[in-house]
């Protein structure tokens, strides 16, 4: 059995997304079943507080785009160039591997030249995702082939869903290979915090990034809709993404002075915000590449205890709905707009509050996620 695991991934705590809490829990659970762990990431935006006790975390400089992203080609070899060298003197048993695509082609060749096993951890397929959203044919082609060729060479690959795996398939990866392991939310950090006696606030909270495959201005124009019919409502959209200029602008337009703009913040942060909102926001936008996905932002909201309006595609959908979560409508600015008029109107008592937080920490806990990837990692 293994005792020595390196992570690998461009994000994690303190940053923001799935990416970062899903690896950070998987840390935590190897810690705790005697592993030694390292985690090679990069060092975080400015004025982020890092706070990982226990772990031992070696951070890289890396460039970052205007909105505090590494995303693009130039961030991710900022990345992944450092990383070849850092792997090649990292004493490793099993490596686990993050996306993108960049990174889990130098992966493959350090631990080839190491001679140890990686674990490809599977959220989405890069390709298929740039694909979805127009990225140039050829591109796409030569990310299908390195895309291929990196999952082929994991000793074992960790799919968050069904959706994934089939999508996997798709791309030839090899069957016997691929464990679905679940999708979940730090219910450690994502929590219910009752008010007291303070009224709960007419505020609808989006909480995680802002990029093509979310569509997150349709509650912008959704909400210029009803903004007028609830004078006391407002919009908070708290994180970063490609879209935040565009969404600034048409929040300017459509509700000017409604809708309010944050940088990323601490989950603590957003569990208060959520503990006390009318509805937490998540999207999928349809045909985009990425119709399978699982939105996560969704269950963090429920899990500090706020109602969830989904809008879009993804199984995240068909949850909310058969488990009374809150209102799953299509990426539709009137459906949308009528969603947030109920939740507005209906404002959630803590019973209900409750009820969310317990239902997500029950089905959707990060902890059985971290659980089930320590288990294909003692197979090793």
């Amino acid at each position: 059995m293994p005792t020595r695991i390196t992570i690998v991934s461009r994000l994690f705590r303190p940053e923001t997304g799935a990416a970062a809490y899903r690896l950070g829990a998987l840390a935590d659970e190897l810690v705790t079943q005697g592993y030694q762990v390292k985690v090679l990431t990069t060092v975080p935006p400015k004025g982020t507080q890092i706070d990982d006790p226990g772990l031992d975390v070696r951070r890289w400089p890396v460039l970052r785009d205007k909105g505090g992203n590494v995303r693009g080609y130039v961030q991710y070899l900022s990345y992944d160039i450092p990383l070849f060298f850092r792997l090649l003197f990292t004493k490793s048993d099993v490596v686990v591997v993050e996306p993108p695509t960049t990174t889990g082609v130098v992966s493959r060749v350090a631990c080839a030249l190491k001679r140890i096993p990686y674990i490809h951890y599977s959220a989405d397929v890069v390709s298929t995702a740039a694909e979805g959203i127009g990225v140039n044919r050829t591109i796409v082609r030569v990310l299908k082939i390195l895309e291929r060729w990196v999952v082929n060479g994991a000793r074992r690959i960790v799919a968050v869903s069904d959706g994934v795996r089939q999508d996997l398939l798709t791309l030839g990866a090899h069957a016997d290979r691929i464990t679905v392991v679940g999708v979940g939310i730090d219910t450690n950090r994502f929590v219910f915090s009752p008010q007291g006696d303070r009224e709960p606030a007419k505020k609808l909270v989006y909480g995680g990034t802002m990029s093509e495959i979310h569509g997150a201005d349709v509650f912008v124009r959704a909400f210029g809709r009803i903004a007028e019919r609830h004078p006391d409502a407002s919009l908070l959209m708290i994180g970063q993404g490609v879209d935040v200029p565009a969404l600034k602008e048409l929040a300017n337009e459509v509700a000017p002075g409604k809708v309010e703009f944050r940088t990323p913040q601490s989950a603590e942060h957003l569990s208060e915000e959520f503990s006390c909102a009318s509805a937490a926001l998540a999207s999928v936008k349809p045909g985009v590449g990425y119709d399978f996905a699982f939105a996560t932002k969704a269950l963090a909201g429920m899990s500090a205890g706020a109602p969830v309006i989904y809008a879009g595609v993804g199984p995240m959908a068909a949850l909310i709905r058969d488990n009374d979560l809150g209102w799953a409508v299509d990426w539709d600015g009137n459906a949308v707009a009528e969603a947030m008029d109920k939740a507005l109107t209906e404002q959630p008592d803590t019973a209900r509050r409750e009820r969310l937080s317990r239902w997500v920490d029950d089905n959707h806990s990060l902890r059985t996620v971290a659980a089930n990837t320590v288990e294909v990692i003692d197979q090793q």
